[in-house]
């Protein structure tokens, strides 16, 4: 997928790419609610085998109806993409494990440490995105505010082994990133990088499930049904291909910059649609790890 230029990809963002990715911080704020839901019917580990199977078959739909030639999949990128395959399905087993241990709002928190990582990783094994003083002080900021969730005891539904799972999902993510953006990957069309991502995944879940001794028994309710239809459809397939329709045009790190607002979002969806408590260590909390972002993320700091 050839990457247009467009005067908007250095300017200011037009209000529709606006819209459209705060509309994105939204439902990736929501998807934790929905994985949680979704674990009440189906086991975890098959659930997110599952989502990235239909994510998959709807990509590859998607693929062929707009004609984007998925040829080059033997090709240099088929070892990496291998390899971000493989770190996808760890990052989502440690999600979707986590979650039965933790609440929505604090796995959404954890799960965002993903730029502290791709951050630092950058810095070390890619020459073009070094750190600056800004972005070392918006990494301060979000780490001061996972040590701050971190250290909230009264959170009801919590236990330190979900959010170090969410933790560990957040640095499998970056690392994710990290490797795309070192290897042929990064010269590759986005939407073969997410295919190789859900295909790898599917397998390596679906087959991991009951190897986990998880009883492939389904408690279809409503609820659980809408949950994984949004996970599937919603995030894996529709949110994901929006977000590289816009990278494709505008400003990646300027795209980046509005990643503050999803773990808002998601704290704030686990509180009214699971009743989930929120102290005010954790609001606390989610105030540092949102600036951190910002400060990590805008444009002016990549300079």
């Amino acid at each position: 997928m050839r990457k247009p230029s467009v005067a908007g990809e250095s300017g200011p963002l037009p209000p529709v790419a606006v819209a459209t990715m705060v509309l994105l911080c939204l439902a990736w704020g929501l998807n934790m609610v929905a994985v949680k839901l979704g674990n009440a019917g189906i086991p975890p580990v098959l659930q997110a085998g599952l989502r990235s199977l239909v994510a998959a078959v709807l990509v590859a739909l998607w693929c062929r109806a707009r004609g984007i030639s998925l040829a080059g999949w033997r090709g240099a990128a088929l070892w990496p993409g291998l390899a971000a395959g493989l770190l996808f399905a760890a990052e989502f087993l440690m999600i979707f494990i986590g979650l039965r241990f933790t609440t929505a709002a604090r796995a959404v928190l954890f799960l965002y440490a993903a730029p502290f990582f791709v951050a630092l990783g950058a810095h070390w094994l890619l020459p073009d995105d070094r750190l600056t003083p800004a972005r070392a002080a918006g990494l301060g900021l979000a780490f001061a505010g996972l040590l701050l969730a971190f250290g909230d005891k009264a959170a009801a539904g919590a236990s330190a082994t979900g959010d170090l799972l969410l933790l560990g999902g957040g640095l499998l993510w970056g690392a994710t990133t990290v490797l795309v953006k070192a290897s042929a990957l990064r010269r590759t069309a986005p939407a073969l990088v997410l295919l190789y991502q859900l295909v790898v995944s599917a397998v390596l879940l679906l087959g991991a499930s009951p190897l986990l001794g998880e009883a492939w028994r389904l408690a279809l309710t409503p609820s659980v049904m809408l949950a994984f239809a949004y996970q599937s459809i919603g995030i894996a397939f529709a949110s994901y291909t929006a977000w590289f329709w816009l990278v494709g045009r505008y400003s990646a790190s300027r795209l980046s910059a509005f990643s503050f607002l999803t773990p808002i979002f998601g704290v704030v969806a686990g509180a009214v649609l699971l009743d989930e408590a929120l102290g005010p260590l954790l609001l606390a909390a989610m105030a540092l790890v949102a600036l951190g972002l910002w400060l990590v993320n805008r444009p002016a700091a990549a300079s």
